[in-house]
């Protein structure tokens, strides 16, 4: 290689090391995305602790389409739950629902008679399961009296979820221009939309208070007002269930979504030996770039199903009754004994990669309000009295990802006196500072003794 070839090529190799280094977040996203979901969004947690193990774009607002009716499912719930709602309770249909239900063509739905009446369990099986977006406002009329009260209610609810990034404006999540002239709130072409991050935090909570919607979402096909003239043929649009056409093992829900604007979207969740993942997918799309099969969807859902349930196992970190190397025991004054073990009360388990559990250390954080400026309880102390607090975190040092802020308290657990202590009687107290005088005096002389010589 000739000079002036060889300085070019290190002034190049110079030049792209300092451009590595002036975009170190760029790395970091490149890094991340170790799963090559296609996608505008995504987002996998493990449900119980809310743990992220993949994100791509968690916190972009995006269309949510028919993802919506997760935050419908919930306020209906919670109404029944509260008996402010029947599963009998009949509703009659509106001119705005009748002439949404009819078209069923185009949109998904059950054609509802417009002099029918409807039993609310009914409107729910349909959304439910078929999306029925005329059963969809129905309910929501029915919680509320009115679409434009109800979508108040959706976003006041998404705050109170400690949602992010969100907007609401009907309840269905279809286009406002397909509301057949009736839409309240936001412009005629707007939709609801969330990021992948909410639109979790959402699937999270829906399933944690209400898990009985499982029952309905994992129902692969029913058939609406079966023995009637009105009869139609349901079939779950969530083709991951495990019969049906690209069943995945241990998936029970939850909910699709397909608009124009929004693109292909899903939020699943399956459950396997007891741990179950979620998984949020924002206008999914193949390699080229085209979101127009509906399958496309489940094959990038699968791509982060399989890398968590291949890759990653719940692994009991810390047992109950774990006593930290260094801190097994504190010293006590003031009681019949000098010294009280200390414990976790419950075990710590958590979500990890295979092979790695050995990667997590122990954080002990003592109550500095139970401890004097020696560090010592003061007796009386109850077997079983909060003394601190013990959690994991990386040997290496970096953050734990969670859903939440408060994910961190899902590893978290109290730690304990493990026995009593019990106050010493004054005399003996009054001994010990006997004994610690004269200790003091003739530890004194004892230094200037020594000092002499």
């Amino acid at each position: 290689m000739k000079i002036k070839q060889y300085r070019k090529y290190v002034a190049s190799m110079l030049a792209l090391v300092m451009l590595v280094g002036l975009f170190p977040s760029l790395n970091k996203a490149q890094a991340e995305d170790i799963l090559n979901v296609n996608a505008d969004g995504a987002i996998l947690i493990e449900a119980e602790t809310g743990r992220v193990l993949y994100a791509k774009n968690p916190d972009q607002v995006l269309g949510i389409a028919s993802m919506t009716k997760m935050m419908t499912e919930y306020l209906l719930l919670e109404a029944i739950a509260e008996e402010r709602v029947k599963w009998d309770q009949e509703y009659a249909v509106s001119e705005y629902v009748y002439k949404v239900s009819q078209d069923y063509p185009y949109l998904s739905n059950v054609p509802l008679r417009r002099d029918g009446k409807y039993n609310i369990r009914e409107l729910y099986q349909a959304m439910t399961i078929y999306s029925a977006n005329g059963a969809t406002i129905a309910i929501a009329e029915t919680i509320a009296g009115s679409e434009a009260n109800f979508v108040k209610m959706m976003n006041e609810k998404a705050e109170e979820l400690g949602l992010n990034d969100y907007k609401f404006v009907n309840s269905s999540g279809l286009n406002n221009s397909d509301l057949k002239g009736y839409h309240h709130t936001g412009n005629l072409e707007e939709e609801n939309v969330m990021s992948a991050r909410a639109t979790a935090i959402l699937a999270s909570r829906l399933i944690s208070d209400f898990p009985e919607v499982l029952d309905t979402a994992s129902t692969p096909k029913m058939k609406f007002r079966e023995g009637t003239d009105d009869m139609i043929q349901m079939d779950n649009w969530n083709w991951m269930l495990p019969s049906l056409v690209y069943g995945y093992e241990g998936v029970d829900g939850l909910k699709t979504g397909t608009t124009e604007f929004a693109g292909l979207c899903f939020t699943g969740t399956a459950i396997r030996n007891g741990t179950r993942y979620i998984t949020v997918l924002m206008n999914a799309k193949d390699e080229n770039g085209n979101n127009t099969d509906k399958k496309i969807r489940f094959d990038e859902t699968r791509k982060m199903f399989d890398y968590a349930f291949s890759n990653f196992n719940k692994e009991e970190l810390i047992p109950e009754n774990y006593q930290v190397k260094g801190k097994k025991t504190l010293p006590v004054v003031k009681g019949k004994e000098g010294k009280v073990k200390i414990q976790t009360k419950e075990p710590i388990s958590l979500v990890v990669k295979n092979g790695e559990k050995e990667n997590y250390q122990p954080k002990l954080v003592l109550d500095k309000k139970k401890l004097n400026d020696k560090g010592e309880l003061t007796a009386p102390i109850k077997a079983g009295e909060k003394i601190g607090t013990l959690t994991i975190e990386p040997v290496d040092g970096q953050a734990l990802n969670f859903l939440t802020e408060d994910g961190q308290s899902k590893i978290l657990v109290d730690v304990v006196a493990a026995d009593d202590v019990e106050k010493a009687n004054w005399f003996v107290l009054m001994m010990r500072g006997v004994g610690s005088f004269f200790g003091n005096v003739w530890g004194s002389i004892s230094s200037t003794v020594k000092g002499w010589f």
